[in-house]
């Protein structure tokens, strides 16, 4: 049974461990069974791809490879920092992610 992400697709993040570490990206998908995220421009792999009907260019591409949900964190317009997220439900009964350092809603 797959459970929830803190991160969603579109999301502005920044990698906070392993060998990406300081690199930020847009989460491009959110993979619930492994709990792993794909980011844009992070954690690049080449992949061998050969020519089909889809590719007539086969080669060596560069790719990005999933990484873990929990070596991310959400960045902050307002900080200009990574921040952990905390739930809030506004007036309106809506709930929205807020950031926990100024409390800036992330989800607009």
């Amino acid at each position: 049974m797959a459970s929830k992400v803190h991160v969603k697709k579109g999301d502005q993040v920044a990698v906070v461990s392993g060998k990406n570490k300081g690199k930020r990206g847009k989460v491009l998908r959110v993979i619930l069974d492994t709990q792993r995220v794909i980011v844009e421009g992070v954690n690049m792999v080449k992949k061998h791809q050969r020519p089909t009907q889809k590719v007539m260019q086969g080669g060596i591409i560069d790719k990005e490879a999933p990484l873990s949900a929990s070596a991310v964190m959400i960045w902050c317009p307002r900080c200009q920092e990574p921040s952990r997220t905390r739930s809030k439900i506004l007036d309106d009964g809506k709930k929205v992610r807020t950031c926990a350092r100024c409390g800036e809603v992330l989800d607009k």
